[in-house]
């Protein structure tokens, strides 16, 4: 049956108008993005097919061109026009936190987090430098490779915030393997990083942990 036939409340284009987009599932958002499905298959069959294929929304996501053009329904002209859709999504929560803004929103500062930092293949250690009214200065991306104690500085984090003139930071580094949870060597950097941003008065004012679904907080769980 095509999705023409479908009842008007089931459409993901209606839906999204008529609810949202965080009311679509993950293939019903892919669906709108594809389009137009194959021959016996809706684009919410393909859709469907293709987050199987891939095994989750992030995989697909992160697939480089190769491997995504091997997808059945895929090509080069959908790996570019979501490339472009991606970078755009990063583009614009950087204009809403760029230099001189006011931190007011956590759900945008988790948002931005997450779109600079969800698909590496590695680990990537951030920092956001604020001022003294929690306006964004800079958001620099210090360490990469698997964090432990012999990785991440924070003689290194204080020199960079010293640079800035920084007043608070927040920190965010990703999980390639998707587990959001911090481990306990993050808890102790976190705690190292903050007893030497104290001696400087440069409060840390949380860590996120990026993973699938939403980013762990240390501030929300009582960890800072």
């Amino acid at each position: 049956m095509s999705i023409k036939d479908w009842p008007t409340e089931e459409r993901p284009r209606e839906k999204l108008l008529q609810r949202g987009a965080n009311a679509l599932t993950d293939a019903e958002l892919l669906a709108i993005f594809l389009r137009v499905g194959v021959k016996g298959r809706s684009a919410v069959d393909l859709a469907r097919d293709v987050l199987s294929e891939f095994g989750s929304l992030k995989a697909l996501l992160n697939a480089d061109e190769n491997r995504f053009c091997q997808s059945h329904g895929m090509g080069q002209a959908k790996y570019v026009q979501l490339q472009a859709v991606m970078e755009m999504a990063r583009r614009h929560f950087a204009e809403i936190l760029q230099r001189g803004n006011a931190l007011t929103s956590p759900e945008i500062t988790r948002a931005y987090l997450s779109a600079q930092l969800r698909g590496y293949s590695y680990e990537v250690f951030a920092c956001l430098f604020l001022d003294n009214q929690h306006r964004v200065i800079s958001l620099e991306e210090l360490f990469r490779g698997t964090l432990d104690g012999a990785s991440v500085y924070p003689r290194e984090v204080a020199k960079r915030a010293l640079f800035h003139h920084a007043a608070a930071v927040i920190f965010a580094h990703n999980h390639p393997s998707g587990i959001n949870e911090p481990s306990q060597a993050d808890r102790h950097i976190t705690d190292k990083l903050r007893q030497a941003l104290a001696l400087f008065d440069i409060r840390v004012l949380d860590h996120f942990v990026i993973g699938d679904g939403e980013p762990y907080s240390f501030a929300e769980h009582g960890l800072l």
